[in-house]
């Protein structure tokens, strides 16, 4: 046979093997997808509608729960937390469900959640040591909402304490979120604990002053102020020698939601009596003496 019959006959050969392969693949094709649609498609579908419908009922009844536990006046904070916890792990709880609908052997992502766990636990210890701080202060409880802390340098109101930080709200209305790994780990000053507080205020008057008098017009303003403990001591003493001044501390006890505005007036009555008294409150002095050497 010529050589160029054979060649013509091996091209003709291949082009209708080429076009027979391409006609059983989108054949091939066309019958995978309808048997995804028939089988796996619909479930995918389902799974994802009892997903939607099943978050949503979950949220929902966190929401009643929550205030069905606001109206029988339960701890805050704990119910709070154990609502959050409750509300994560249904959702958790549906998901895996619904990935053995599909047909996922849960088996097997236990194994490779398993395998990597140790690998994700070395990137997470942040993460990881926010989730037992937000444990211990659940558990602990230093703290409880709509309490005034300080902790790690911010001050404020605390508005919510989730698993991982918790939500403060500054006098300026800031919102500061402090991750609970190094709140549970660090100084914590609740304000809001005990029903009374002591206020000091430190007053200044010039060393020509009748000590005597000052402290009696101090004592006389705190006895005057009707939100002042009157069963508590009144406290007016020198308690420095300054470079320009005396020091005077006045102490006194005020309920815990009266104390900045007892802190307020008395500031305010003690410069008036001061006044009206001739008591002078000096400015730093510095004495500076010049020699001649002519």
């Amino acid at each position: 046979m010529p050589e160029e019959e054979v060649i013509t006959s091996a091209l003709s050969e291949t082009t209708s093997a080429a076009t027979t392969t391409n006609n059983i693949d989108w054949t091939h094709v066309w019958q995978v997808v309808v048997e995804w649609c028939v089988n796996t498609g619909v479930k995918v579908i389902l799974a994802i509608i009892v997903l939607i419908i099943s978050f949503k009922i979950i949220n929902l009844l966190s929401k009643k729960i929550t205030k069905h536990l606001e109206k029988r006046k339960a701890d805050a904070t704990l119910s709070r937390a154990l609502v959050n916890v409750t509300r994560i792990s249904l959702k958790i709880l549906i998901v895996l469900c619904l990935v053995g609908f599909l047909g996922v052997q849960t088996s097997s992502i236990a194994a490779v959640i398993t395998s990597a766990g140790v690998g994700i636990g070395l990137a997470i210890q942040g993460t990881l040591s926010n989730f037992a701080g937000g444990v211990i202060l659940i558990v602990m409880r230093p703290f409880k909402l709509d309490d005034f802390i300080i902790a790690q340098g911010e001050k404020g109101t605390v508005e919510d304490i989730k698993l991982f930080y918790t939500t403060l709200r500054t006098p300026d209305n800031r919102v500061v979120y402090i991750p609970n790994g190094s709140l549970a780990n660090g100084v914590i000053v609740n304000n809001s604990v005990k029903e009374t507080r002591r206020l000091d205020i430190v007053m200044q008057v010039s060393y020509d002053t009748n000590i005597e008098l000052a402290k009696n017009l101090l004592k006389k303003c705190m006895t005057n102020n009707d939100l002042v403990l009157k069963d508590q001591p009144i406290f007016a003493e020198v308690s420095e020698y300054g470079n320009s001044s005396i020091n005077i501390t006045t102490r006194c006890w005020v309920k815990n939601k009266d104390y900045w505005p007892v802190n307020w007036a008395l500031l305010k009555e003690y410069k008036e009596q001061f006044d009206e008294n001739h008591i002078v409150i000096p400015f730093n002095q510095l004495d500076v003496t010049i020699t001649n050497n002519k």
